[in-house]
């Protein structure tokens, strides 16, 4: 029997590599229009079986032991969509079909299920499926860089932009895909705030110009100011256990700019018309900006099989 479901006029889809990416880049921006009633779908690439095991206890289960790591992060990233208030999760392909490639130049990389070799338009379709189903209006995922070069943030930035050339034929595109970013002005504030700081870490770091991300300001195209789901957000990158210590430097900037650095997310416009926006740079505050409100004209029906 087939249910038809009505899903909410606004959809957001995201598409991240690795459980616990969604959490530091963009939970707040996901809490905050998950709480606004909004449709929130996250679309995770790999298990993130490469990862470091920050807990002692669970050493073990590293790639090079056990390798189940895998498994044990799919529970963390439940936990931290649950505090997300994020409900329609998936993995690409179904879990465990594209393996965490591990950094760049790695021999994990040539790993026969590593999703830095996957095929782009097998692991495309996986996506438009997806779109098909939830027919979301904006995306989010990394630029052609992967935000700081990592092989399955490239890969995801691959995968999502041809699915978008595939959906389009299909009419089922998003209107708008925002790439996650950080303001060269708010890197320049965080690096200068911690320049005595015995935890800086940027204390390797001469300039911005040095780091791999920083974007000039003139070309972000949106701010999100979700500072009521801060601690949304903290909770979540709390539940990513494995591989965000407690004594994380992250945990320590947020103790020191509290819900600013934990609630404001940042992004490039890549497809789709700018909205109206304010400030000096006209900025964007919601990603939604511009679009024509209500339903989909076009879209279809979602059937039980396809509701997650």
């Amino acid at each position: 029997m087939t249910v038809v479901t009505t899903l909410p006029d606004r959809r957001l889809l995201l598409v991240h590599a690795h459980p616990d990416d969604e959490s530091i880049g963009t939970g707040s921006t996901m809490a905050h229009y998950a709480a606004t009633g909004a449709h929130v779908t996250l679309v995770t690439c790999t298990l993130g079986e490469e990862g470091e095991i920050h807990v002692p206890e669970l050493a073990r289960l590293a790639a090079g032991e056990a390798d189940q790591l895998g498994g044990y992060r799919i529970a963390e990233l439940a936990q931290a969509c649950r505090a997300l208030g994020v409900t329609d999760h998936r993995f690409l392909g179904d879990a465990g079909r594209y393996r965490d490639s591990g950094m760049m130049g790695l021999a994990t990389n040539e790993h026969p299920r590593a999703f830095w070799q996957a095929d782009l338009d097998e692991a495309a379709g996986h996506l438009v499926e997806i779109m098909r189903e939830v027919r979301p209006q904006v995306m989010i995922t990394y630029d052609d860089n992967g935000f700081y070069g990592h092989p399955d943030h490239i890969q995801a930035h691959r995968v999502a932009m041809r699915a978008v050339e595939l959906a389009r034929v299909q009419g089922c595109a998003p209107a708008k895909v925002y790439f996650t970013a950080m303001p060269r002005s708010v890197l320049e504030a965080g690096m200068s705030h911690f320049t005595e700081s015995s935890d800086n870490p940027f204390a390797e770091i001469g300039s911005v110009d040095e780091l791999p991300f920083g974007t000039p300001d003139e070309h972000i195209a949106a701010r999100i100011d979700a500072t009521e789901q801060h601690a949304a957000k903290e909770a979540a990158m709390r539940a990513h256990a494995t591989q965000i210590p407690a004594s994380s430097w992250l945990y320590s900037i947020a103790g020191n700019f509290g819900a600013e650095f934990m609630g404001v997310e940042y992004f490039t416009l890549a497809v789709g018309e700018k909205g109206p926006g304010t400030g000096r740079y006209g900025w964007e505050d919601d990603l939604f900006a511009g679009l024509p409100a209500g339903e989909d004209p076009d879209r279809s029906p979602v059937g039980a099989a396809g509701v997650r």
